[in-house]
């Protein structure tokens, strides 16, 4: 049996990429929209795609954003609010097979996990937690085969249903009413291998460092100020302390859990990005935590 590496991957970067407010202060003058997203993957291990939540994109789309990226990158893609905001997890088969057969798997080895951010005032259900969980492909093949049951007519000339290999997919739960703080809910991710993620949110929504899965993904909105306030350099020094811990297994000591379940000590990928946007603080809070972790 091949020894195990020393620690997983830490996967560190911003969610989307795409803002004006960075033209000219993160982006260089001049530099087209086009190159943009190359530009930043030039600097960043992974970048979350988020337009994804917004509407659906394109076959052409994912594929433009696979060929400008170099090999080894990661892109994290947030679901659509279709599926969490307005049907909330329920009867989601369908707008699930069309979500996977948008093109999404044209991303291929760059396709990292599944972001599921649940509406603040959507309360725990086991029930229909436990249903959308079993529909979620655990793998490329079982995707492409939930998309071939796409909605024929709406997703026709903008359907991709082809995959080059068979590869796991990995879902992350981002929760926002605390109702979900029970062990209950770290039960239910455990069971079907779901990341339940790490946000940090200015104290406005729950806080949790619960390990459910074999990977972790953290989302850093703001320390001070939601979406606006940055990390100084003892914060950034704290999340990179607890990004070693992770990947490398552990866990940190003063890790706020909902149980007691400790899980298997082993290498985990950490996926972190920094969503703190509106006064272009993501891009260099990013780049400062990645010196951290790579002296």
């Amino acid at each position: 049996m091949a020894t195990p590496p020393a620690s997983g991957n830490a996967y560190i970067g911003i969610s989307g990429w795409r803002y004006a407010g960075w033209r000219g202060v993160f982006y260089p003058d001049g530099l087209a929209q086009r190159l943009e997203l190359a530009y930043a993957a030039q600097r960043f291990d992974s970048i979350e795609i988020n337009g994804s939540f917004y509407s659906m994109q394109t076959p052409a789309s994912y594929q433009r954003w696979h060929d400008a990226t170099p090999d080894g990158f990661v892109f994290a893609v947030k679901g659509p609010r279709f599926v969490t905001h307005i049907l909330r997890l329920r009867d989601a088969e369908q707008a699930l097979a069309n979500f996977f057969a948008s093109g999404v798997l044209r991303l291929r080895a760059k396709l990292g996990p599944f972001l599921w951010q649940l509406p603040p005032r959507m309360i725990f259900d086991e029930a229909r937690l436990r249903a959308f969980l079993a529909l979620l492909p655990r793998d490329t093949g079982e995707a492409l085969r939930l998309a071939r049951r796409r909605d024929v007519a709406r997703m026709r000339g903008r359907s991709a249903l082809a995959i080059d290999a068979v590869r796991p997919l990995r879902h992350a739960f981002e929760i926002r009413h605390a109702s979900f703080c029970t062990p209950a809910f770290a039960a239910l991710l455990r069971e079907h291998g779901a990341a339940l993620v790490v946000a940090d949110t200015a104290a406005r929504w729950p806080y949790i460092e619960q390990v459910t899965a074999d990977f972790m993904y953290v989302r850093l909105h703001g320390e001070t100020e939601l979406y606006r306030s940055g990390y100084d350099e003892p914060a950034l020094r704290r999340w990179a302390e607890r990004i070693d811990a992770w990947r490398a297994g552990a866990e940190p000591a003063d890790a706020a859990r909902l149980d007691d379940v400790r899980p298997p000590r082993r290498p985990r990928d950490v996926y972190c990005y920094f969503d703190n946007d509106a006064k272009v603080r993501a891009p260099f809070d990013a780049m400062a935590l990645m010196r951290m972790l790579r002296p």
